[in-house]
């Protein structure tokens, strides 16, 4: 009974409260472009979905952004190929959304947009998908989504569950909440010890870890040395110059960087600094202080192949960090210096084996940046000027980079397996809902 008037409560604020944040969700839409495309998904009205197949349950798989969208790739796979069950994937950012489209069609039933947590908006999606499962990853829950999974007894499955610090403060300060929230979850499948305390701590029932996804991502479009050196020469780089990334950086870290490059360039070995913002919106800003400064650079949306050589490579372009991450010598991820909160995956960089550096505020990335410390994978730096000094005495010293990257690529194979995990979960929760 309580539970059925928060939901009317949630259904009634929502249209007001929507028409407040409009405007803003309306800004960044246009900021960060390709919103336009299949915008009437996001009101439910996807294409219709085939009929379903008897003895084939269907997953309705919610991806947010590129990071959910990219970690999804080995259950989708696995589904694909073994034909237990047919996928709907659904995401919400534009980018990610791209990707859906451009990589993932093949291995699933439809694609679209997740639609806007609205009563109207999300019967007629459900009505449309009619899953037998829902999978919901990392941390997003949506009040009408479960409730119209309840209503219709289909199972939710939070997979790769993490709780960042803002949304464990958020939801501790609101308990009663967070426990009718979490008590619609069939289970919980955290990333980690840490966050499986945390999911525990807030209500969540039905808890066990099964490992970060991230670690189980295949990267098959892997740079040779030949192609690294082409690459970098597209970005105006010489083939055997080394190369500072700054990985996913935001406001006040591109500074660092270029005070750092700026001495950099004062030694003997030939750096280049690369810079690829987390949000490629933000180019005019970072142009700024490139004009600013002496050496010379490119924008690589503005000049796709440089045809003179650079110092430094502005990438404000979207969705190449994987493949420009394999280029690098050495890497500072962002968003991790105040007052900027949470970092950025460092993952990719551990993946390719890219001796990396980040300040203090790592908070979404906690225990994965416990366990690259513990294994001499990566340094956490105090503050800028320490992230400055850091990135400076690894570029002088070889062999400790080699020695960061090799702890780096052992630590990623060490944590591989939570995608076999996953899937052997969601396969026991359809036999549940199937009965057999």
């Amino acid at each position: 009974m309580v539970y059925q008037r928060m939901i009317w409560l949630y259904r009634i604020a929502f249209l007001p409260l929507f028409l407040v944040v409009f405007p803003l969700y309306l800004r960044r839409m246009l900021n960060r472009g390709g919103y336009g495309k299949d915008f009437s998904h996001r009101f439910g009205k996807m294409p219709a979905v085939p009929a379903k197949r008897k003895g084939v349950p269907r997953i309705w798989i919610q991806a947010v952004s590129v990071g959910e969208i990219q970690a999804i790739e080995p259950i989708l796979k696995h589904f694909a190929q073994t034909g237990f069950a047919e996928v709907v994937l659904t995401t919400t950012t534009s980018t990610a959304y791209t990707i859906l489209r451009e990589k993932y069609l093949p291995m699933i039933l439809r694609g679209g947009i997740f639609p806007l947590d609205f009563v109207l908006f999300s019967k007629r999606a459900w009505n449309n998908i009619q899953p037998d499962l829902v999978v919901l990853m990392e941390g997003e829950l949506w009040p009408e989504h479960l409730h119209q999974a309840k209503k219709r007894g289909v199972p939710v499955v939070l997979l790769n569950g993490r709780l960042s610090d803002k949304s464990f403060g958020r939801y501790k300060k609101h308990a009663w909440l967070a426990k009718r929230l979490f008590e619609k979850l069939s289970a919980v499948l955290a990333s980690s010890e840490e966050d499986a305390r945390r999911f525990t701590a807030v209500g969540a029932k039905r808890v066990e870890v099964t490992g970060n996804l991230k670690f189980d991502v295949e990267y098959n479009n892997l740079l040779d040395g030949e192609a690294r050196a082409a690459l970098k020469k597209e970005l105006g780089f010489g083939g055997q110059s080394k190369m500072l990334l700054g990985s996913s950086t935001w406001p006040g870290e591109e500074t660092m960087l270029l005070e750092c490059f700026a001495r950099l360039r004062e030694g003997e070995e030939d750096w280049r600094l690369l810079i690829v913002p987390r949000h490629a919106e933000r180019r005019d800003e970072i142009v700024k202080l490139l004009r600013a400064q002496a050496l010379p650079w490119v924008q690589r949306s503005v000049t796709a192949k440089a045809q003179n050589e650079a110092m430094i490579c502005l990438a404000d372009t979207t969705g190449e960090l994987r493949t420009l991450t394999q280029t690098a010598d050495l890497a500072f991820v962002g968003k991790s210096l105040p007052p900027n909160k949470g970092g950025q995956t460092p993952i990719e960089a551990a993946v390719f084996g890219i001796p990396m550096v980040y300040g203090p505020n790592m908070h979404n990335f906690r225990p994965i940046c416990a366990s690259l410390e513990r294994a001499g994978a990566a340094v956490r730096a105090t503050d800028a000027a320490r992230a400055q000094a850091v990135l400076l005495e690894l570029a002088a010293d070889a062999k400790r980079r080699k020695a960061l990257s090799e702890s780096a690529k052992a630590w990623h194979q060490a944590n591989r397996g939570a995608a076999h995990r996953s899937i052997e979960k969601i396969g026991q929760l359809l036999r549940l809902a199937s009965g057999s």
